[in-house]
């Protein structure tokens, strides 16, 4: 049986002893490894990097308070995916709509970079995140490292399909893979990823849903 995801996850020395650095310099932050937020069985599931400093390791909800997610909760309200276009806290009230969102990585890793292993490890915890999806769903890929850790929970040879800002693939069960580049900071303010290209993802996944719902 594989193992189900827990806030008690120390599997990763680095990743724990990190996370126990952070309980003496921000008592206040959730420092745990942080759950994915909306219904199991949604039809769009976006996977992201890894929980940010600031933001989902400081709210305990993934994309909350953080830059990444101002772009990532406007976008979802414009495209009807969430009831508000902010995430500020975790009991701001937001909800999301046939939507759910989950991290390649549960736990912050130092400089936001982890390591193969650790993205190794959590991979059964993606692996069933993406089982819950229904047929014919979407999973969105925010960056390389997101896509590659979908391909490795699928089952797939990395090389099998290149990551792209745009790109889709229908994987083997059905699911549609659309990947993206992240929507960062660093992408937004040097425009290597516009609001104009974030939302053209968006309309690609809405497209594919309703054809599944047609």
């Amino acid at each position: 049986m594989p193992e189900k995801f827990s806030l008690t996850c120390t599997r990763c020395d680095r990743l724990a002893d990190f996370l126990g650095e952070l309980r003496t310099k921000y008592p206040e932050y959730h420092n745990k490894p942080v759950p994915a937020f909306g219904a199991a069985d949604a039809s769009l599931l976006i996977v992201g990097l890894a929980p940010g400093m600031h933001g989902a390791n400081a709210t305990g909800r993934p994309f909350t308070g953080d830059y990444a997610g101002e772009l990532l909760y406007q976008t979802l309200f414009d495209f009807g995916f969430a009831s508000q276009p902010e995430a500020t806290t975790i009991d701001d009230g937001l909800e999301l709509l046939d939507c759910r969102i989950t991290n390649a990585v549960r736990c912050l890793p130092p400089e936001n970079k982890p390591i193969g292993a650790e993205i190794n490890t959590c991979n059964q915890f993606l692996e069933q995140d993406l089982a819950s999806v229904p047929a014919q769903g979407v999973i969105i890929a925010l960056g390389g490292i997101a896509h590659r850790a979908v391909l490795r929970a699928q089952g797939l040879k990395l090389s099998s399909v290149p990551f792209g800002h745009g790109a889709e693939f229908q994987l083997a069960d059905g699911h549609w893979l659309i990947s993206s580049y992240h929507c960062s900071r660093y992408n937004t303010q040097t425009r290597r990823l516009t609001p104009a290209m974030f939302a053209d993802i968006f309309v690609q996944a809405r497209s594919r849903l309703e054809q599944r719902a047609a």
